[in-house]
């Protein structure tokens, strides 16, 4: 840690059994100074899995949001894990930018009867930060795999999850099953920073949003033989660090726009929206640090996407989502609402409760009253939403996608 730090930034640890959503209570957690090993803050996480928000030290934020600074714009800890019955995890470079907050996922495996129980994860630099890889360019329009008999390929939808293979495409390397918008949440967290103006934010979402999509909807990976649908590798495609530090601001983001796509006139698919850096790498796409100065420059999203990929695109939405029990009905549901869409929130509010226990058990009458409200703030705020009380699109989806997650625990 460098002494010199006078801004500070949020860091909470979110405990869970595994990579499921089970939250681990009474987990001790320490995070520390990689240089000298001094622990900074130490705390048991509460019946969600979770520790309080630690604020720590973080470089200056002009380092962050203006291209050229030099210094590391973001701080980074160790971070180590201990539960009764679990492996150890230790987890190093953990990311801590100025004013943000910072969320660190620690998914404990089961102890193993007589083996070594302790699991290091070591987090590489932000990629912002981190090493330069040269783009390979690619067309922003692919050709379709063909249909099989008289089947008509769908429109766009988006997918449950994206299987990453986590290298280049020939190399040998794991896969990883990845929910959708977490791996756009980690993607987006590799790629920008938190501390950009939201627009800038907003219009890098996008980009990866429909990046993504296009390899879905075209299968080019698995046109070619692979069985993955997309790599973390940055030449290729984007960056994608699993376990990584993911930056709530970002997050918020994602949970608005997942399902809107960036294309054009006469076309079906999302384009392939390459971007970069903008600074050490060129790939006639969208800079990244460039979108950061027109955000500055008080341009909103679309306008920095035209500015980049030309004045004809336009975002649409997937009307499908994968792996959710209903789709979103299009009304925000707050206090004096009623009917069965109000009935599914507190069904599954009511299951997810069983896993969170600080999420209070409502009666599913489908009547949007004062409890309903508590208990949707109080998922809100487990979940890193806006603590509205309200279930609008980004609520909606977000208690499906945990209401199924702890079901398929049973």
């Amino acid at each position: 840690m460098n002494p010199a730090y006078l801004d500070t930034g949020d860091l909470q640890i979110v405990v869970t059994a595994g990579e499921a959503p089970e939250p681990i209570p009474d987990a001790r957690v320490r995070v520390s100074d990689p240089e000298t090993g001094r622990t900074l803050e130490e705390a048991a996480t509460d019946s969600s899995g979770q520790t309080p928000f630690f604020s720590l030290p973080a470089p200056p934020i002009e380092l962050s949001v203006a291209e050229g600074e030099t210094g590391r714009p973001y701080a980074v800890y160790n971070v180590t894990v201990t539960a009764p019955g679990r492996e150890t995890l230790h987890i190093g470079g953990v990311e801590v930018l100025p004013t943000g907050r910072s969320i660190q996922r620690a998914a404990l495996a089961p102890a193993r009867t007589g083996g070594f129980n302790v699991h290091n994860l070591l987090l590489p630099p932000h990629a912002l930060w981190g090493p330069a890889s040269p783009k390979e360019a690619e067309d922003e329009v692919k050709p379709l795999p063909e249909p099989e008999g008289l089947v008509v390929l769908p429109d766009p939808v988006i997918p449950e999850f994206v299987v990453v293979h986590d290298g280049r495409p020939q190399d040998a390397a794991a896969n990883y099953w990845v929910p959708f918008k977490d791996y756009i949440k980690n993607v987006a967290c590799s790629e920008i920073y938190s501390t950009w103006k939201t627009e800038a934010i907003k219009a890098n979402v996008l980009a990866i949003l429909s990046f993504t999509l296009n390899r879905v909807y075209t299968e080019w990976y698995r046109g070619k033989g692979y069985d993955f649908t997309i790599t973390s590798s940055t030449a290729f495609d984007q960056s994608y660090v699993h376990g990584r530090t993911v930056f709530e601001e970002i997050g918020v983001v994602v949970d608005d726009l997942f399902t809107t796509y960036v294309t054009r006139e006469g076309i079906a698919q999302p384009l392939l929206t390459q971007y970069c850096d903008g600074r050490r790498t060129q790939c006639g796409g969208l800079s990244q640090w460039g979108s950061q100065a027109l955000g500055e420059q008080g341009w909103d999203a679309v306008s920095i996407l035209r500015k980049y990929y030309g004045a004809d695109v336009y975002l649409k939405s997937a009307e499908k989502v994968e792996g959710v029990p209903l789709s979103y009905g299009g009304q925000v549901l707050s206090l004096g609402s009623e009917g069965e869409a109000v009935r599914t929130v507190q069904e599954q509010l009511n299951r997810i409760s069983q896993n969170y226990p600080a999420i209070e058990k409502l009666p599913a009458d489908g009547v949007y009253g004062p409890a309903t409200q508590a208990a949707v703030t109080e998922f809100q705020k487990i979940f890193h939403l806006p603590q509205t009380g309200s279930v609008d699109f980004a609520a909606w989806y977000a208690i499906s996608n945990i209401f199924v997650a702890v079901s398929n625990l049973a």
